[in-house]
């Protein structure tokens, strides 16, 4: 499958990978999945990784996708977003998706190295931010 997910219910944090050829289809198919997971906490943070990605989408799929995390926001109150691309195409193709989604996440960056998101992700969660 394209598009993978896993929740870290302790953590509230939707751990989401991209691999392969992935299609727009896959994404609308993996937030309607989503939709119907009564399993998922009211809030989550977002680990988005596109290390394995063989596909580079264009603006308007980006802006499809934003509109899917939109759309997803009546169910699911979004927290911090950490977008993970390690080859410089993915990088600028992770900073257009942040720019068209950014007003759904309290926050949101995208990193080089998934461990480096991961402690970003963390450092929120902890009291003193660091």
């Amino acid at each position: 499958m394209p598009v993978t997910y896993d929740v870290d219910r302790d953590l509230s944090l939707i751990r989401t990978r991209c691999s392969g050829d992935v299609k727009l289809a896959d994404v609308v198919a993996h937030f309607r999945e989503l939709e119907r997971d009564a399993s998922l906490p009211e809030c989550l943070d977002v680990l988005l990784d596109l290390t394995e990605v063989g596909t580079n989408p264009g603006s308007d799929q980006l802006r499809s996708a934003a509109r899917e995390v939109e759309i997803l926001s009546r169910k699911i109150e979004w927290g911090a977003c950490a977008i993970v691309a390690d080859r410089d195409i993915l990088f600028g193709i992770a900073r257009m998706f942040h720019a068209f989604a950014a007003d759904q996440f309290t926050q949101a960056n995208v990193f080089r190295e998934r461990e480096e998101a991961e402690r970003w992700l963390a450092s929120l969660r902890s009291p003193d931010g660091a």
